[in-house]
């Protein structure tokens, strides 16, 4: 099953007779509240236009719980995420199509959760909003009650210590910036670095220019030049289970699966018991 969708099958599918359930997931990770200047806010962004049709669903309050412990993006209560999804019409037997301002994080981080918990058919809108060549609707969308029920995999997560054994056995690929694998840099958790035994594959090298993902051959090519095999268990950090999930989704381009560590470094780098590598090495 293809995991993105163009703009022009969107449009296509969107006046066809089972058309998707449309989820507008903007948001942005920013550090302009720390220095006093307002957050982004995507419902703002949806009111002032979205495609028609979708439904908008916020990312720090319906795909992820309060941050803690567990991370600044930990899972969501699933009760209250179901109900969330109900809310915006998704439903089991109907495909499901997300969206976010272009650079695919958020949209992938509802994907992720979304086929985690029992969705069949989610994808992803390649390029997001910047990508849609038609008109934009600035009326709120309210849609028929859904029925989606979430029922967890038992694969496709990671916690904290399976994260860290995959690094010693698998594959565990750090999706952030080089800088902040490294150490070098880290203007939002308590210390900088990575995983031991992790290795640096920005997100960022998954897409072109225009934000869209690379060609499946390109991105196998560069998995493997990673030490992704086929045979080989891969899992996926960042720095809280959202830019991660985007990389989840671009190796699922590519036909290779992976786990999320939700976590990621934001629940690692908070437990001073657990060690950090700096530098370019894994290890």
């Amino acid at each position: 099953m293809n995991v993105i969708i163009t703009a022009t099958d969107l449009a296509h599918e969107l006046t066809g007779e089972r058309p998707p359930v449309l989820l507008d997931v903007r948001w942005q990770l920013s550090t302009a509240k720390a220095a006093g200047a307002p957050a982004f806010d995507g419902r703002a962004a949806y009111a002032a236009g979205h495609i028609p049709g979708a439904v908008f669903v916020d990312l720090d309050r319906e795909l992820a719980g309060a941050p803690g412990a567990s991370g600044r993006h930990p899972l969501p209560d699933l009760g209250e995420f179901g109900a969330a999804m109900r809310r915006a019409g998704v439903r089991a037997d109907r495909p499901v199509v997300v969206y976010d301002g272009g650079q695919g994080w958020a949209a992938a981080r509802a994907w992720w959760l979304l086929r985690w918990t029992g969705h069949p058919d989610v994808r992803v809108l390649d390029g997001g909003l910047p990508s849609w060549a038609g008109e934009l609707s600035t009326e709120a969308t309210d849609p028929a009650e859904g029925d989606f029920r979430p029922a967890p995999s038992a694969t496709g997560r990671l916690d904290a210590d399976e994260a860290a054994a995959l690094a010693r056995t698998g594959v565990l690929l750090d999706a952030r910036a080089g800088e902040r694998y490294r150490g070098e840099v880290e203007p939002i958790d308590r210390v900088g670095g990575h995983i031991p035994g992790a290795l640096s594959a920005p997100t960022t090298e998954n897409v072109g220019p225009d934000g869209r993902f690379l060609p499946a051959a390109e991105l196998r090519d560069r998995f493997k030049a990673l030490g992704v095999a086929e045979d080989a268990e891969t899992g996926v950090y960042c720095g809280s289970g959202v830019s991660g999930a985007h990389e989840v989704l671009a190796l699922a381009v590519a036909g290779i699966p992976a786990a999320l560590y939700v976590g990621s470094w934001s629940e690692w780098s908070s437990d001073p018991n657990r060690p950090v590598a700096v530098g370019a090495d894994p290890q």
